[in-house]
């Protein structure tokens, strides 16, 4: 049904504004968010959704921080979508499993002649990876999009983007959900040394950036290099490549436990300096036990207590404070960022050891932070996923493969940048024209709601899934503060349908 023109002019939606507050029915409905609280919300998530609105209202700025930087906001997810996540095969079965399951998958189809069926069942066994790592791609998707502590969930997103996999690599595809849910989740918030631990041992990681294969006397350098170079100093941070060599030495002996089912024996004399973490193994067989020396600093060989010290010793240097914390403020404030913002986030981080939470603190507590309102430019996640919220409010859908596609379409496939040094975080990374013509048409596609959003995977049967975005959280929190341009482009919308892709592809929407 066409939108009241009325509704849509700037002066018939102050007058839609005035009759809705006060009538008796809306007498006690809170007033609009101010530009200060609207700029703040839209930083601190992937933009806004009516529960959003709510717990901002109800627990207030400083409540709120306080909660999702505590992790404290543990509010269940809609049940459906709780049960789509638990549906989905990847998460069914352990990580250990899986790929077991796969190594004796490998090792028949490799024993079978050749012939077609060989080739029918290397196309079964590549079908399986594939659906597993869209199922991946999807959890993620589910998670940003309804995850009530909308500040961990772009952090999760952030720090998937910074640690970087990619599914193309190895047995990413197997262990990619993994990834997400128990080692980059659970330390989203935490301290940063405890993520860089734990994206070291993930099999993710040691698959992706080869870190499985180094081994004394056949030592591979690639992990060593982008830890040091992309996860925590950067590349003008004044570390040697005789560092990257020494840190690869460290590194030896990081690796996965044997997946053929055999158990693995230690002589005694080595065997209290294996250490296993799930899927991760320290193998002293394949260490190199010299004494080495990183960054100035000695380490003496000894095993896996290397490598923990390497580690402190990386995350405690100045270099690393600043690069994080520009990093941070380079994805929520500004392109880039005021360097005495920075230079507080970094005295934050060196102060609290690497605290991720705290660093978070200073930056949202900032005068900074709103000082750029308005001007940062959405990436594709941030904008498919807050065209979502705000397109569906809350409804769950069911399936999340439309939103696969869009960002395929827009060129930021999830775990799919093929470099480990992540997608750009400023905007020309995303605002060429074929880009802004993409979008625009993801825009349409879910303004007019013929995507597939609510119609479950395999069905013939189209859902319902046209937006109503005209609805009680557009006119408290977007309508009061669109500019004079958008309103007046509102006010030529013909339909909802054309209304919807005016507001979702408008300059207003497209930057926080």
């Amino acid at each position: 049904m066409p939108v009241s023109r009325s509704i849509l002019h700037p002066v018939g939606l102050s007058i839609c504004l005035l009759t809705l507050a006060s009538s008796p029915v809306m007498a006690s409905t809170p007033v609009p968010l101010s530009a200060s609280d609207m700029a703040w919300l839209r930083r601190d998530g992937f933009d806004l959704d009516a529960a959003s609105v709510a717990r901002y209202r109800a627990m207030g700025r400083a409540g709120l921080l306080d909660a999702q930087l505590a992790d404290r906001i543990n509010e269940p997810l809609p049940p459906s979508i709780d049960a789509l996540i638990r549906s989905y095969p990847v998460l069914a079965t352990s990580t250990e499993s899986s790929l077991f399951a796969l190594k004796q998958q490998q090792q028949q189809v490799n024993a079978m002649p050749d012939g077609d069926a060989k080739v029918d069942a290397k196309k079964a066994l590549q079908q399986q990876a594939n659906a597993l790592g869209d199922q991946a791609r999807e959890i993620v998707m589910l998670r940003a999009v309804y995850g009530p502590n909308q500040l961990k969930e772009q952090m999760v997103w952030f720090w998937l983007n910074h640690f970087s996999i990619n599914l193309g690599k190895g047995r990413v595809r197997w262990v990619a959900a993994d990834y997400e849910e128990n080692v980059i989740r659970p330390h989203a918030l935490g301290k940063f040394k405890d993520l860089v631990m734990a994206t070291l041992k993930s099999p993710a990681m040691l698959e992706y950036l080869d870190n499985a294969q180094n081994a004394q006397g056949k030592v591979n350098e690639n992990y060593a290099r982008e830890l040091m170079e992309l996860h925590t100093l950067g590349v003008d941070s004044g570390y040697t490549q005789q560092d990257v060599q020494q840190l690869a030495l460290i590194l030896t002996g990081a690796g996965l436990i044997p997946l053929d089912g055999r158990d693995q024996r230690f002589p005694p004399r080595i065997e209290s300096l294996v250490v296993r973490d799930g899927l991760f193994q320290f193998n002293p067989k394949r260490h190199d036990f010299s004494d080495k020396r990183l960054l100035g600093q000695p380490i003496h060989g000894r095993g896996f207590d290397e490598i923990t010290e390497a580690v402190e010793l990386i995350t405690r240097q100045k270099a690393c404070a600043q690069f994080i914390s520009r990093k941070l403020a380079q994805y929520f404030v500004a392109d880039n960022p005021p360097q005495a913002l920075v230079e507080r986030m970094t005295n934050t981080f060196q102060r609290s050891d690497g605290d991720i939470a705290q660093v978070m603190r200073t930056m949202f507590e900032s005068r900074e932070l709103l000082q750029t309102a308005g001007t940062k430019f959405k990436d594709p996640t941030q904008f498919v996923v807050s065209s979502v919220r705000l397109a569906y409010d809350g409804k769950p859908l069911a399936n999340a493969q439309p939103m696969i596609n869009w960002l395929n379409q827009l060129g930021e496939p999830v775990f799919g940048r093929i470099t480990p040094d992540g997608w750009p975080l400023d905007a020309s990374g995303w605002s060429s024209s074929g880009q802004m013509s993409k979008r625009f048409e993801i825009a349409r596609i879910i303004g007019r709601g013929d995507n597939r959003l609510f119609t479950p995977e395999g069905s013939p049967k189209q859902g319902v899934g046209f937006p109503m975005i005209t609805t009680r959280l557009f006119y408290d929190a977007f309508a009061p503060h669109l500019s004079v341009a958008t309103k007046a482009a509102l006010d030529q919308a013909g339909s909802q349908q054309e209304w919807n892709l005016f507001l979702l592809s408008s300059p207003d929407f497209n930057s926080r």
